[in-house]
């Protein structure tokens, strides 16, 4: 047994002050509130560790590279594209151990990692068809903090089109080729395989379909509306919006998230509420990208839950993300509190859209995931406890423990200089 006590911390109740937390073999034992100052110290407020439910880790390495200029998702997309083409798996696990390891630092105790840079450039196969996403499994396992690889079939370069040879590496050819290749895949306990329909426009209809019925079970991710040139284009080609055609080829249901639902129209709230489906916003990344707001506030009010992401890595900052949701919301009603400080609280600690249902919340039972925010920064000086989300950024996180275990400890990781790991896995991407 391990005892950790949290000068405060915020339990399913709300904030208390001086908690015990009685941790054996990963796992929350007991919770006790007015406990006497013993155990492993945690100062500050403890909340849940985090989840990052939509990343795409490689695009970390475009961070300050691709924000000043103009055009729109599509034209930053080359760029990503072109990043793409420089990695291989030793590349991919240098960057992602880094990404991981600053995720890690920001409180994030587990990431969804949305994968499709399987093979080599031109689609050729690696010697283990699944190195790529080995490297990022065993990133993530360095770092400390588990990961849910949601790995992505690919098979379109849009609606009726095949794929460009920049995303060749991305597809498998046919669903069954996928699901052969990701059936090999070998998790460990730290890890959970999920599937991904990349979108709408990369897999056809009936693939979908056939997608649909084979990965019951399985949490499952899609991008869907993100932009509103890949609405139009679904109604050209189907006759329907990207959520009609989702709920006609059954992929709906409890089991998916779908990320941004930027442009949703018609009666598609209604069919992610009525399915169970849930939302993850990427705030941060829409904004960058110029996508547009989605409509986060009209998803809570009927019921849909909503999750957050980092996406491109732009930003690592939960904090961020969730202030985004709300601020976003009050920019286009003109009134505050559009989502109780709780509700902000629950999207940044939404373990179960990523199959990790009993994770988010400090409470026996629950996996021993805290992070420990400072209350004794230049930013959360003077604060009420229970301000901490309106209030902190990622760098006031001092202490993050996953599954039991301290990974971060007095604002450093324990394992990993993550700072030193970016900059050479990056500079080592663009000479």
């Amino acid at each position: 047994m391990l005892t950790y006590w949290a000068e405060h911390a915020w339990l399913p109740g709300g904030p208390a002050a001086a908690v015990g937390l009685d941790v054996a073999d990963g796992r929350i034992a007991a919770v006790r509130p007015g406990a006497e100052r013993r155990g492993e110290i945690l100062g500050g407020i403890t909340l849940p560790g985090f989840a990052n439910t939509h990343s795409h880790a490689f695009h970390r390495a475009l961070r300050g590279r691709t924000h000043g200029g103009t055009g729109t998702f599509w034209t930053w997309r080359e760029g990503m594209y072109r990043l793409a083409a420089r990695l291989d798996p030793d590349a991919y696990y240098r960057l992602a151990r880094g990404v991981y390891a600053e995720m890690a630092l920001a409180g994030i105790t587990c990431v969804g990692e949305f994968h499709y840079l399987h093979h080599a450039p031109g689609g050729r196969p690696y010697a283990d068809p699944n190195a790529m996403g080995e490297a990022l499994i065993q990133a993530a396992a360095d770092a400390g903090i588990r990961i849910t690889l949601l790995d992505a079939l690919y098979l379109a370069g849009g609606f009726d089109r095949p794929l460009e040879e920049s995303q060749r590496r991305f597809g498998d050819g046919t669903l069954e080729a996928w699901l052969g290749r990701v059936e090999k895949l070998d998790p460990g306990p730290h890890a959970v395989i999920g599937g991904a329909v990349h979108s709408v426009r990369a897999v056809p209809e009936e693939t979908i379909a056939a997608f649909a019925c084979s990965t019951e079970g399985r949490p499952v991710h899609a991008h869907l509306s993100e932009q509103r040139a890949e609405n139009a284009a679904c109604r050209a080609a189907h006759g329907c919006t990207p959520t009609e055609l989702l709920e006609r080829c059954g992929l709906l249901g409890p089991d998916l998230t779908a990320v941004h639902a930027t442009h949703l129209a018609g009666h598609d709230i209604e069919l992610l509420r009525g399915s169970r489906t849930t939302v993850s916003l990427c705030p941060t990344t829409e904004r960058d990208l110029a996508d547009g707001l989605g409509p986060a506030h009209a998803l809570a009010e009927v019921g849909v839950r909503l999750s957050l992401g980092t996406d491109s890595n732009a930003i690592v900052d939960m904090f961020e993300e969730a202030r985004a949701v709300e601020m976003h919301e009050r920019l286009v009603s003109e009134e505050r509190g559009r989502f109780a400080v709780e509700s902000l609280l629950a999207m940044m600690t939404a373990h179960g859209s990523l199959g990790w249902r009993d994770a988010g919340a400090i409470e026996a039972g629950a996996r021993a995931d805290f992070a420990t925010v400072s209350l004794s920064t230049p930013r959360t000086a003077g604060i009420d406890p229970s301000g901490v989300v309106y209030a902190a950024t990622a760098a006031d996180v001092t202490d993050v423990v996953a599954d039991g275990r301290r990974i971060v400890k007095d604002g450093r990781h324990t394992a990993i200089d993550a700072a030193a790991e970016l900059t050479a896995a990056i500079g080592g991407l663009w000479t």
